[in-house]
């Protein structure tokens, strides 16, 4: 009867860095798992993967490897939402099998909003533009309504879960807000958009209000369809700094 043993010098494998919290839709396309160097490695020695104890994978070992970690791919058809428990097995001549330790990983492949556009500058049809007041969206946002705010709703979403971090554009400004609780989940998030970032985003007779969703693991739900609103009329507490002019050796900061 062969044995089995689980040797200490055996580390656990790893993923990319970028998939320290887990894995997301993109990843799960092209993941590949990194197995560290170990004691006594040789040309011969067959690694084979495990992926929630099923064989994805295996290499030989040639001397090209030889103190190198070695890179094995995991097949897409494996990687399904849930904790994975990945390790492997190293087989060398006149040793019996040893295991390594194991690594456990999330995988979420269900991005927030639905799946994604083909094309990554696609606007996520299937996220609700943001829920202005029809007043302000009739009338725009006069000096008076700058001063106190303006108040907007993003309706819940598909895939919508604890961890998820909406970033509202107002205009060219940025503003995030506070990651998606347990007990928001199902409802519709209320946003308030300050003063500073109404004044900030300047005057304009067009200015588009969209948003888009960052989960936990990097799912990214691509930009909502914007809505459309007039900002200030040339009054004088909308203050816009002019830019100045460029010359042509200079670019504009991104």
């Amino acid at each position: 009867m062969t044995r089995t043993l689980h040797t200490p010098e055996l580390t656990a494998p790893t993923l990319a860095p970028t998939q320290k919290n887990g894995i997301n839709l993109a990843a799960a396309a092209h993941l590949l798992v990194d197995i560290a160097p170990w004691p006594g490695m040789d040309c011969g020695d067959l690694i084979e993967l495990f992926w929630n104890k099923c064989y994805v994978a295996s290499r030989v070992l040639t001397a090209e490897d030889l103190g190198t970690t070695v890179s094995l791919r995991v097949p897409e058809s494996f990687v399904a939402n849930g904790t994975a428990r990945i390790h492997y097995r190293l087989m060398q001549v006149g040793q019996g099998p040893a295991l390594s330790a194991a690594t456990r990983v999330e995988v979420k492949l269900d991005c927030p909003g639905g799946q994604p556009p083909a094309l990554s500058g696609d606007e996520n049809q299937q996220l609700a533009a943001v829920t202005i007041p029809e007043s302000i969206r009739r009338q725009g946002v006069n000096p008076n309504q700058i001063k106190r705010g303006v108040p907007l709703t993003i309706e819940p979403y598909v895939n919508m879960a604890e961890g998820d971090a909406i970033t509202l554009r107002w205009g060219d400004v940025r503003m995030d807000l506070a990651q998606v609780t347990a007990a928001d989940v199902g409802l519709p998030i209320q946003v308030w958009v300050p003063p500073a970032v109404i004044m900030e985003g300047g005057e304009d007779l067009r200015l588009d209000v969209t948003y888009c969703i960052l989960d936990r693991v990097g799912n990214n739900s691509r930009w909502a369809p914007p809505r459309t609103l007039k900002i200030g009329c040339a009054n004088p507490y909308l203050k816009v700094p002019l830019r100045p002019e460029l010359k042509a050796a200079e670019s504009p900061r991104q």
